[in-house]
């Protein structure tokens, strides 16, 4: 009798899919193109194991879709003139079908973007039938690209009205102060960037004698407001995470909550769940403290105004600053000792014109402002996993084949880095960055490691946290803008009651909002990816020096050096050799004048196209 397993499925652009479960480690069963019986892109499926050949992967074919990942796909329509009918040709490239749409208006057109939803779709022989939800606008327009990225993720935009009602209800009742400890009179304050408008978190910080202090890291206390099973709550649940777009940021929550009620804002009482710490300068925790509590921050920083006011060792706050940056250089210490991965990425950032379009795009620096608060936001969510252990966030060591592959990159780009049997430690890693710090490819690299890192997810499952290094963790920091977070402050909350908290109620929840946050990464990356390519429309025909970043049969990827916008120079434009793969050196050589192309090759190009519909940057070499 065949092996029936379920799991999610992937689906690849060229249209196979791939199913990863527990007990499937070692390869992924793959599901051939005619095999997937309907199943999309991370649906939830029921899979039959076919016959394994030798020295073959486990093939399988889907025999039922248990659960759609999503139904609504953003595309533009294809007919015919003067038909009444056409298609969904869809902008997501592992949608591998049109969508026959029976009845279209008139008005619109192939320079549209539409949002679509299936209605109907049993035989895999033919197209899925579906209608038009919204007309999104005219491609090309810069609300509408945007618009057009988030909604093709199947994530929300705006809030339903009763939703909106709700939140504005609770916006009037405000809060109770009872039974709340007070920290009004403390020295309270945020570090945030400088166009944040959500502050989660304050910290807080007192001298207490005997060479103690008093750390405060007050949160937001999201879960008084939003109750389990409201309206609110559905939708934020739904959502799962704030989205920050290039120019713009998708709340999770409603902004009459998440821009003010919620929002730890300077010279305002507000409602926190907050955790408070006895630590001595070495960053050991003596005592720790977790419960409701009131603040009023004194001031709201920039990391750069923060950071001026520790370099110039003077300005507001300095002293608790101070105290506060020789804590957190302890705990970084001590934590990267312990084997935590040491990633500091300067940001990318755009400045926008007035109708969204990039004139400038420039990297913020990291400043140790930025280590400063993660310090603190890191140990009051491991000491929240290690004491109230229900829901964890999890990061997995990388498998043995992204290992593999990860090795064979470095070695063509003339790095070396030990594993030992088939795991890579997190002191190798740190070791490797250390080696490319300031150099053309540090920027290279750094991204390739973290595309082989495992995907952190959340789990009821207690494991270790690779990338921290940290045998528990979870996120408890951030709950304006992560659902996780809203969830584990009101499992703290039940068990400081010494109500009973069952992991298994949460199994759900934790599934539903991994998958969530890899769709809302991708819509982050693509409007950031959108943007690039839109910056470099202006510049089509102007030379650059790039890094190769990428080789494979069909061409060359590169990376500018300045900006680390990335395109592509298409093998059929190489036009001076036939050129061939080498695989074993990650290089293009030509078969006649035997010149190579390899990864960390600097090379002079020219832009020749900036395809914005399909966010794609097209070189050719000089």
């Amino acid at each position: 009798m065949s092996q029936k397993i379920k799991g999610v499925i992937s689906i690849t652009t060229s249209g196979c899919g791939y199913l990863k479960t527990e007990g499937q480690e070692e390869e992924d069963i793959k599901i051939n193109a005619s095999l997937l019986n309907t199943a999309l892109h991370n649906d939830e499926v029921e899979v039959v194991l076919l016959p394994k050949k030798e020295k073959e992967r486990q093939h399988g074919e889907v025999i039922s879709v248990l659960k759609r990942a999503k139904e609504r796909f953003v595309g533009r329509i294809d007919r015919k003139n003067g038909k009444s009918f056409g298609f969904l040709i869809p902008d997501d490239n592992r949608m591998y079908v049109d969508i026959f749409i029976p009845n279209i208006d008139k008005s619109i057109n192939r320079k549209k973007k539409v949002l679509v939803e299936i209605e109907k779709w049993k035989d895999p022989k033919k197209n899925p039938e579906g209608k038009i939800v919204k007309v999104i606008g005219n491609k090309g327009v810069n609300d509408v690209e945007l618009e057009s990225i988030v909604l093709e993720k199947g994530l929300e935009i705006d809030f339903p009205s009763q939703v909106e009602k709700e939140a504005e209800n609770i916006e009037r009742k405000g809060f109770d102060l009872k039974n709340r400890r007070d920290f009004r009179n403390d020295p309270v304050f945020t570090i945030d960037p400088e166009d944040a408008k959500d502050f989660d978190d304050a910290l807080s910080v007192k001298d207490i004698g005997d060479g103690l202090y008093e750390v405060g890291v007050h949160i937001a206390d999201v879960s008084y407001y939003v109750k389990e099973g409201s309206k609110i709550d559905k939708e934020a649940r739904k959502r799962a995470f704030s989205i920050y777009l290039v120019d713009r940021t998708i709340p999770m929550l409603p902004e009459v909550l998440s821009n003010n009620l919620c929002s730890l804002m300077p010279d305002k009482d507000r409602a926190t769940f907050s955790a408070v710490f006895k630590m001595k300068e070495n960053g050991e925790v003596v005592d720790s403290w977790f419960g409701e509590g009131v603040i009023c921050s004194k001031r709201r920083f920039s990391y750069k105004e923060a950071q001026t006011i520790l370099d110039n060792k003077k300005g507001e706050f300095h002293k608790e600053l101070s105290i506060l940056a020789k804590i957190a250089e302890r705990l970084k210490k001590e934590r990267m000792d312990a084997g935590a991965l040491s990633i500091e990425e300067d940001e990318l950032f755009f400045e926008l014109d007035n109708d969204g379009r990039p004139i400038s795009l420039y990297r913020k620096e990291h400043l140790f402002t930025h280590n400063l608060i993660e310090e603190f936001m890191v140990i009051a969510n491991k000491t929240v996993a290690e004491k109230f252990n229900t829901l964890h966030r999890i990061h997995d060591n990388p498998d043995r084949k992204t290992i593999s592959s990860l090795i064979a990159f470095l070695l063509g780009l003339g790095y070396r880095i030990n594993i030992k049997g088939d795991e890579i430690s997190s002191s190798e890693i740190n070791k490797l960055f250390q080696d490319i710090k300031g150099k053309d490819e540090e920027f290279l690299v750094k991204n390739m490691v973290l595309r082989s890192m495992s995907k952190a997810k959340y789990s009821t499952l207690s494991k270790r946290h690779f990338g921290l290094a940290l045998n528990k963790y979870m996120h408890f920091t951030s709950p304006i803008r992560r659902y996780a977070d809203l969830v584990m402050h009101r499992i703290v909350k039940k068990k400081l009651r010494n109500e009973k908290v069952k992991p298994e109620n949460y199994e759900e929840v934790a599934r539903e909002i991994s998958l969530r946050e890899l769709d809302v990464l991708d819509a982050e990356r693509s409007s950031i990816r959108y943007k690039q390519v839109q910056y470099m429309a202006n510049k089509v025909g102007e030379e650059f020096q790039v890094i190769v970043s990428g080789v494979t049969s069909f061409g060359i990827f590169v990376q500018e050096i300045e900006t680390k916008v990335e395109g592509m120079i298409s093998i059929r434009d190489m036009d001076d050799d036939y050129y061939i793969l080498d695989e074993e050196s990650y290089s293009l050589i030509g078969t006649r004048k035997r010149k190579r192309y390899a990864l960390g090759n600097k090379i002079k190009v020219k832009l020749v196209e900036a395809d914005q519909e399909n966010r794609r940057l097209n070189f050719a070499i000089i």
